[in-house]
């Protein structure tokens, strides 16, 4: 695969539990799975309308120990009446673009937050799941790095008309500690 650093650390946030590699790596897994928490069943239709419209983006994100910042844009649009949400982001000045898909399964209530690279077109699966408690949405997944377990963690705050903030952490440690690797200042354009 010849994916970006971006698009891998991208993918990796928004994948729930990518599988175990050979070797005794299911029960590493297994214990992380088991030390994040079950999604906030509190989904509903429109839980982001807030992100819908054009927006410019401020990014930093952690490379090899010191952070990264670059200038990107993005456009969402709500569909389904709101049990759904596409973004189109844009890096201009990386030459690269995706796309995330939020669908909102009703019954359960829970989002599953999907990603696509625009090199390849192929959705990502499996997604990651999560929901919105008190105006923070935060979606946790899991995988394995070297044969061990990786919790990384997506987090949607500071909501407000014209602003809000995506970052992602890292847990190397069954949820315990967490170290950012990546933050999103969105304005609205």
């Amino acid at each position: 695969m010849n994916d970006s650093p971006d698009e891998i650390q991208r993918r990796t946030m928004l994948q729930m539990a990518l599988g175990v590699t050979a070797g005794g790596g299911a029960t590493a897994l297994a214990s992380a799975q088991e030390a994040t928490a079950a999604p906030a069943a509190t989904g509903q239709p429109g839980d982001f309308e807030f992100l819908a419209g054009e927006w410019k983006i401020k990014h930093q994100r952690l490379n090899n120990g010191s952070w990264d910042h670059f200038e990107g844009e993005a456009t969402v649009r709500s569909i389904l009446g709101g049990v759904g949400s596409v973004e189109e982001l844009r890096i201009p000045a990386r030459n690269f673009s995706g796309m995330g898909l939020r669908l909102l399964d009703v019954e359960r209530k829970l989002w599953a937050d999907h990603w696509v690279n625009a090199k390849s077109g192929v959705l990502t699966p499996p997604p990651s799941w999560g929901g919105f408690v008190d105006g923070v949405g935060t979606w946790d997944s899991q995988e394995e790095d070297g044969g061990k377990p990786v919790i990384w963690r997506g987090v949607w705050d500071r909501i407000t008309p014209t602003s809000c903030r995506w970052w992602q952490a890292r847990s190397d440690d069954g949820g315990r500690s967490w170290k950012d690797t990546w933050v999103m200042q969105w304005t609205r354009a």
